[in-house]
């Protein structure tokens, strides 16, 4: 009888060991084999020494998400590694996906655990200041899955309902327009210099930061790809020493700073 086997769908952050978790590693190393975007099983190398590692190409999710789930099914303890969070457009959405049309039963079948890492808006928002500190949106760009027209009712969406958006995939070597449209869109309810960070792979030895404004933030297209997130501010988002600063409303009930100790100009 086949000892019953374990799936962990495990996020590892932006990449920097310092800011993976602890579960994170842990279920690494209890792992015989390791599965994922070759990407993303090169940021956990030192981790995997020894281990069975199998590596896919980009847009290979269904394969490496079946390949993963038939190991935890012969009785194998599996790893499928993702960058950032794995719930955040990420893996385990697909192997539920996959296990759902299966029949898979939790109580019985194959345990499965995803194990959350900091995403991408986390990272790139404790770079740039404090611009998550309201309600906020996150959109992808990337219409693979989505259609396009979709995107834009929900940039639009976020626009009117003046949320901090957070960009995700904003651009690829087949996708131009989508961010330019995106602009424009935003551009219609928010004013012109309302603050901007493009944030290139966020803790990363490729890591590239701009704060810039709405309408000048398409003129960074040399940093604006697969691994940038930007963080579009609402109406009340501004910048202090190169941050971005969203307030969130303690002003308006109390007083932040004695009269005595404000900086004199």
């Amino acid at each position: 009888m086949l000892s019953k086997g374990k799936l962990y769908v495990v996020g590892v952050g932006p990449g920097n060991h310092d800011h993976m978790t602890y579960r994170a590693k842990h279920v690494i190393e209890e792992s015989e084999i390791i599965v994922g975007y070759d990407t993303y099983v090169s940021l956990v190398e030192d981790l995997i020494d020894g281990k069975e590692v199998y590596r896919y190409a980009m847009t290979q999710e269904v394969d490496r998400a079946n390949q993963a789930i038939e190991f935890a099914e012969k009785g194998k303890i599996v790893s499928l590694v993702s960058s950032g969070d794995p719930g955040i457009y990420g893996m385990i959405g697909l192997i539920y996906e996959i296990l759902a049309e299966k029949g898979w039963n939790k109580q019985n079948g194959i345990y499965v655990e995803c194990v959350p890492g900091v995403s991408s808006l986390n990272s790139c928002g404790a770079l740039v200041g404090s611009p998550l500190m309201t309600d906020f949106a996150v959109v992808s760009m990337s219409d693979l899955l989505v259609p396009w027209e979709m995107i834009v009712k929900r940039v639009e969406a976020a626009a009117i309902g003046d949320y901090v958006t957070v960009i995700y995939n904003p651009a690829s070597k087949k996708r131009i327009h989508q961010l330019k449209d995106t602009r424009d869109i935003l551009l219609k309810y928010r004013k012109p210099n309302t603050p901007v960070a493009i944030i290139k792979g966020a803790y990363r030895d490729s890591q590239e930061i701009v704060l810039t404004n709405l309408e000048d933030m398409l003129n960074y297209s040399d940093i604006i790809g697969m691994i940038t997130t930007i963080i579009i501010g609402n109406s009340s988002t501004y910048n202090y020493n190169n941050m971005m600063i969203n307030p969130r409303g303690y002003k308006s009930k109390y007083q932040l700073v004695k009269e005595e100790e404000k900086i004199k100009k």
